[in-house]
This record gives structure tokens, C-alpha cells and sequence, in this order.
């Protein structure tokens, strides 16, 4: 199972978030496995430890996926989460009030930006309270 974490503009025009993971299959050899996504492009970026970036919405809908480092978000609305590497972000929230994040830890956050394609689905899976026990 692959952590994730969804942001996405409600009809309040503020930033939510659930917290699941991807979706996958049995495949070949034992592996699980997604779909394929249909995506536009992918970049790579990395910020110094302990960079911030102020309130913000997601320039496009898009996967960022977290290779090195330790983040706090937070939305307008005062909801938290963390994502460490390995977590997926699934950034909705391309209107709105946004979001900000800042590092907490002594490693540079160093990411994988995928630009998903348009209405491209994405096999992700709201955890239930039941999954958080």
C-alpha cells in the first residue's frame, strides 16, 4: 500500500484533505500494481531543508512524490498533515484558498512532480476510521 494524501478545492473555495492511498492490483511476479495514468509531463525539484512556501494553490493537478524530507501542510481551514518519503500527494486544490507547507526536518525535500493528463483518473482510495486504527 502506498500512502496518499488528497488536497482539493471545496464549494467553500478552501483547501480539504483525506488521507488514503493508491489502489493496487495483483499483478505479475507478486507485485501490485496501479493502472497506467495518463500524464503530460514529469520534473524533479528539490528545496534546501528548511524551506517554507506560503499560502499557495496547486498549479495544476498533478502526484508529488516525496523522495527525501519531512513536511508540515496546513490549510486555511487549520487542517494538518505530514508526508515523509515514500507518501504521495495528489494536489487538487488548483483554486481556492490554498495551501502552505514548511520542512521539519534536516533533509531537503527533493520530489517528483507528475502532470496528470486531463481528467485523468487516479486509482486513490479514502482511507475510512475504520483504516486508521
Amino acid at each position: 500500500m502506498i500512502r496518499c494524501v488528497r488536497i482539493w478545492t471545496g464549494e467553500d473555495q478552501n483547501s480539504h484533505v483525506e488521507e488514503g492511498w493508491i489502489d493496487l492490483k495483483p499483478g505479475a511476479h507478486g507485485d501490485l500494481l496501479s493502472g497506467k495514468i495518463d500524464v503530460t509531463s514529469a520534473s524533479l525539484q528539490e528545496t534546501e531543508p528548511g524551506g517554507t512556501y506560503a499560502w499557495h494553490t496547486a498549479p495544476v493537478r498533478q502526484l508529488v512524490v516525496t523522495l527525501s524530507g519531512t513536511l508540515d501542510f496546513s490549510t486555511r481551514g487549520g487542517q494538518h498533515f505530514v508526508l515523509a518519503p515514500g507518501d504521495i500527494l495528489l494536489a487538487e486544490d488548483t483554486t481556492g484558498g490554498g495551501h502552505t507547507w514548511r520542512l521539519v526536518d534536516d533533509q531537503p525535500w527533493r520530489r517528483l512532480y507528475v502532470v496528470l493528463g486531463k481528467d485523468a483518473p487516479v486509482p486513490f482510495k479514502r482511507a475510512t476510521p475504520a483504516d486508521r486504527r
